[in-house]
Parts: structure tokens; sequence; C-alpha cells
């Protein structure tokens, strides 16, 4: 069954009486309204370690748009209960204060990668993820954390900032899980309309076709959605497209 812990104190505490250590222990950072492509995170760290974290925590300096953080989805029983049935050992569950003692003074930057593609479109978007993400890295102190290619722009930041810190851990990355029709499952797309759901289809399908970055940003607007980027980096094509009130990201490789 797995075990809720809402404090660092706490989860220190666990650490030590549990005799809990970083080559045993996985850790699967998450925003919660976990979906198959969570799960599928999850499964991987529980087949790779004796023991599996899950955190839980809507990380409010991510999100440039407050309205965003403030519709975001909340499904805590429903994702104890998924992480129960595929064996999450610890849930990980601080508050605001808990993370931020300092009220965000202290902050990670990255003055290069993070202000492509994504981060060209969302201010301060990136340090809000990877001052949040070194908190956690420090305070599980697991030898494995486990990310979703989905958000690739993001994992490789994420790797990239353990490395540059010498974190003693291991930034695994996880492939895009999709549904049966090609859309790359996000916890936003709960928000689609049966209407938008259907046309989002467009979006994976162009971006895994043999035109141009340029012929698909153009096709893409003129089937009428409003394109943020569709750009190749380092052997990938990422894309960012809003539909109806949506933000959709993907990327595949080229």
């Amino acid at each position: 069954m797995t075990h809720v812990i809402t404090s660092v104190n706490e989860w220190n505490d666990s650490y030590i009486k549990e005799n809990l250590s970083r080559n045993r222990l996985g850790f699967v950072p998450t925003m919660g309204a976990l979906h198959r492509g969570h799960v599928s995170l999850i499964k991987q760290s529980v087949t790779e370690n004796q023991k599996t974290v899950v955190s839980i925590f809507v990380n409010p300096t991510q999100f440039n748009d407050p309205n965003d953080l403030q519709k975001y989805p909340k499904t805590f029983d429903q994702d104890l209960h998924l992480m129960n049935e595929v064996g999450a050992d610890y849930l990980f569950f601080p508050n605001y204060n808990e993370l931020y003692p300092d009220n965000f003074a202290y902050k990670v930057e990255e003055d290069s990668f993070s202000k492509l593609l994504c981060g060209a479109h969302r201010q301060g978007h990136f340090t809000g993820v990877l001052t949040v993400v070194l908190k956690l890295l420090n305070i599980i102190k697991a030898g494995k954390a486990y990310f979703g290619e989905k958000d690739y722009q993001q994992f490789k930041l994420i790797q990239e900032m353990a490395k540059t810190f010498f974190l003693p851990v291991d930034i695994v990355a996880c492939p895009t899980v999709r549904d049966e029709d090609g859309l790359a499952l996000s916890s936003r797309n709960v928000h689609l309309s049966p209407a938008e759901r259907t046309f989002a289809l467009h979006f994976p399908r162009l971006l895994q076709s043999n035109n141009s970055c340029k012929q698909i940003a153009t096709k893409l607007t003129e089937l009428g959605f409003i394109v943020d980027y569709i750009e190749e980096y380092d052997g990938r094509r990422f894309g960012a497209v809003h539909v109806g009130k949506v933000r959709l990201i993907d990327n595949v490789k080229v």
C-alpha cells in the first residue's frame, strides 16, 4: 500500500527508519492527474528499483499563466488509487510552504536551451521547473528519477542540471505514451471537448509527416490551430499548438 508523506522531515525519518538508499530507490516526480504515461514511468521504476516514490506537487512557479495553474486538474484520490494498483511504495505530497520556505527567492536558471522552443513562449517556465526538481531530487535522494520524452526539452534540461551540479542520480528518459489514435497523453487533454479532441489529431499526424517545419506550421495554421512553434533541434522535431484554450506539445525523432 502506498504510504503518503507530506513533509520533508517525515520523509527524512522514513528514509532512515526504513533503511532506504539511493541504489535501491526510484523516483517519479509528477503534478498529479495521473494517466497511462505516468503509469509507464511508475512501472519502470517499480521494475528497476526495490522501492519507488512518486511525488505530486502542482508547482506554481512554472506557470506563466495564472489561469492555467487554477484549472490544472486535481484528482488526488484517483491518483493514489492508481499508485496503489501499480505498486508505488510512497507518495510525497508536500504543500507550497514545505518546498518553498524561501518563497522562491532562490532559483535555478539555465540561459541557453531553456530560452528556445517552449522557453521562448513561456517566460520563466523552466526556471520554475529546474528549481522545484532540484529541490525534489535533493529531498528524495533516489538513485534514478524518471521523466517522459513527451516533455523532451524538460528532460534534457533536468539531465544536464543533474550533471552540472554533480547530483548522484540517473535521469531516465521514458518513451512518450500515446492514445491509439496517436495523440500524446497529457493531463491537460481532459480539457478538450470531443470535437477538439478529434481536431487535435492533425497535430501529431502532421508533426510526423515528411513535410518541412514551415509547411507543417502553415498547414496547422490553415486548419485553425494557433501555432507557437514547429522546429527541429538535435535530431528531433518539436511542436507546440493551441486547440481552443488547451496548449499541446509533442516531439518526434527525425
